[in-house]
């Protein structure tokens, strides 16, 4: 026996065999060696398959089909999302129900906002596709408007001259703002070092046609005759207009001035006491970010506690964090002084408190009249578009202007409305929408 095997001794039964009779014997045994016990193990296990050959069969059948590569299932193409409406007419517009009964106070105002933009609305192009300038020309006739002296004139003035006019779904979203008034000076020193920049000479702006065609920003600098994204927040608060004679005032507070900056107009209180009112004059062309939405996904405002008075707590609280999420809404904001009526809104007239919302232009006529039916009944009623905002994108979204002073601000910092929206356009406007050809 070679060195190393191990020699055992297998039996193997044969039935039926007379063992005294010369045949095989009933039990013929068989010396079998082994170099190891693991190849005891393998001849153990082969035999037992001799045994069971129903399962050695099976166990290489499905050892041949787990080795067959199955193609793998053809993945369906994903289907792309149409694409958002351009503006109110592609949208779709149906008609409202009547204008119910309105406050006298709130006709009011809107009848003195919407008196204000009658020379822009009968001149002014409409990007929403729903009105033409001669749509407007009756309603703001001298003789008609002269007719709403008082609350009670002015609500029949609407319902006599408007219809009302849903776009899309109808389903509004409505926040506010307000004329805010931070401490300031208009030279720097101890308590003053925040510049408040005027619009830069060198921040340029093409049409969106050129924009597109080049595949460069509609706002920014040239740069070897290239238009160029302009500073950001963070270029700008380092310095990058800093000795360029752009200082219009001095802010005492980089928070205050932040928040100044969304709002698009303010007071500046002087150290004498006097007011220094500020407006928007232009925009750097970076996105606007809403630092509220980036504080509330990352879980640092407590639920029930995310007015704009909250953000400012938390901003205090925590200056290093704060400046950064600050940053990271690269938009800046360049002011003018203001010497007459104030503030101005996107139409160049001015905004009224309580009368005034800003909207998109290109779902909402500016100038045009809007009433709002909301879960916020201080925001419910007769309002007029007169501006726009950054973040008012799209269709039914409105921002409610307040005004100035702590009320305002405390309304306008917690403002979340929901509920309907419906536009006012001169009668006759919708029979024109729907008899006018389709693509």
């Amino acid at each position: 026996m070679p060195a190393g095997y191990a020699g055992v001794v297998a039996g193997s039964e044969s039935r039926g065999a007379d063992p005294a009779g010369g045949g095989r014997p009933r039990n013929r045994r068989q010396r079998i060696f082994f170099r190891d016990s693991r190849d005891f193990r393998d001849f153990r296990d082969f035999r037992d398959f001799r045994r069971f050959p129903q399962l050695a069969f099976l166990l290489i059948a499905l050892a041949s089909c787990a080795q067959q590569a199955r193609p793998p299932e053809p993945v369906p193409a994903p289907v792309a999302a149409p694409p958002p409406p351009v503006n109110a007419a592609a949208a779709g517009v149906v008609a409202g129900p009547a204008l119910p009964n309105v406050d006298p106070e709130a006709a009011l105002r809107a009848r003195k906002a919407f008196a204000l933009s009658c020379p822009v609305l009968v001149r002014r192009a409409d990007p929403s596709g729903l009105t033409r300038p001669e749509d407007w020309q009756a309603a703001c006739a001298p003789d008609a408007l002269g007719e709403a002296s008082d609350g009670a004139r002015a609500a029949i003035f609407f319902r006599d001259r408007f219809e009302l006019l849903q776009v899309g779904e109808g389903s509004a979203f409505v926040t506010g703002y307000y004329e805010p008034e931070i401490a300031g000076c208009r030279a720097p020193g101890p308590g003053c070092e925040v510049p408040v920049y005027r619009k830069p000479p060198d921040l340029v702006e093409q049409d969106a046609a050129a924009a597109a065609a080049s595949a460069t920003p509609r706002r920014g600098r040239l740069e070897n005759g290239v238009v160029v994204p302009y500073y950001d927040r963070t270029e700008i608060e380092e310095g990058a207009l800093a000795g360029k004679g752009l200082e219009l005032a001095w802010a005492a507070d980089p928070i205050d001035l932040f928040f100044l900056q969304i709002q698009g107009s303010g007071r500046l209180r002087l150290p004498d006491g006097t007011v220094m009112r500020i407006g928007y004059a232009g925009q750097n062309g970076r996105d606007y970010v809403g630092i509220g939405r980036l504080m509330r996904e990352r879980g640092l405002l407590e639920p029930g506690h995310t007015t704009m008075q909250d953000l400012v707590a938390w901003l205090r609280a925590h200056p290093e964090e704060g400046r950064a999420i600050m940053r990271e809404n690269k938009s800046y904001v360049f002011f003018q002084e203001l010497t007459g009526p104030g503030p101005l809104g996107a139409l160049g007239v001015p905004v009224t408190g309580r009368g005034t919302v800003a909207a998109d232009p290109r779902f909402v006529p500016l100038g045009a009249p809007v009433l709002l039916d909301l879960d916020r009944p201080e925001a419910s009623g007769l309002w007029v578009a007169q501006d726009t905002g950054g973040a008012i994108r799209g269709a039914n979204r409105f921002d409610t202007f307040w005004g100035a002073g702590e009320e305002a601000a405390r309304i306008a910092g917690g403002m979340q409305g929901r509920g309907k929206a419906w536009i006012l356009v001169p009668k006759g406007t919708l029979e024109r929408l729907h008899a006018a050809p389709h693509p």
